[in-house]
């Protein structure tokens, strides 16, 4: 599975974005997708993730009610779209992959995909 995100940038605070992944994979409709976002000299932290039919969706406690995950599995790709950004939202954020996504898991260790990472940087 090879992941492409795309739509990072430059946002003031209380700003939008959408942030999308493309997968190559041609059973998407089977891979669980997953946002994490990390910050310089910080791990790798869980932002959100959607299960492989879109049924179920988890997110951070962080970012709950201003981001929401989604997935167009005719597309083959899934979206994070982020509302009323705040300064700490600034981070590279990855899209990561997992085959048999029937459960949203919220450590990487359970995502053998992942993509380049694009970064968001929100001012205030």
């Amino acid at each position: 599975v090879q992941l492409q995100a795309s739509g990072g940038g430059s946002v003031q605070a209380g700003g939008s974005l959408r942030l999308s992944c493309a997968a190559s994979a041609r059973t998407f409709s089977r891979v669980g997708m997953a946002w994490f976002r990390q910050t310089p000299g910080m791990e790798r932290e869980f932002v959100a993730g959607i299960t492989s039919s879109g049924g179920s969706t988890n997110y951070a406690d962080s970012v709950k009610g201003r981001f929401t995950i989604s997935r167009d599995n005719a597309k083959s790709t899934v979206y994070l779209q982020m509302n009323s950004l705040k300064p700490e939202d600034t981070a590279v954020y990855y899209c990561a992959a997992r085959l048999g996504g029937t459960i949203v898991y919220g450590t990487e260790k359970y995502y053998a995909y992942w993509g380049q990472g694009t970064l968001v940087t929100v001012s205030s």
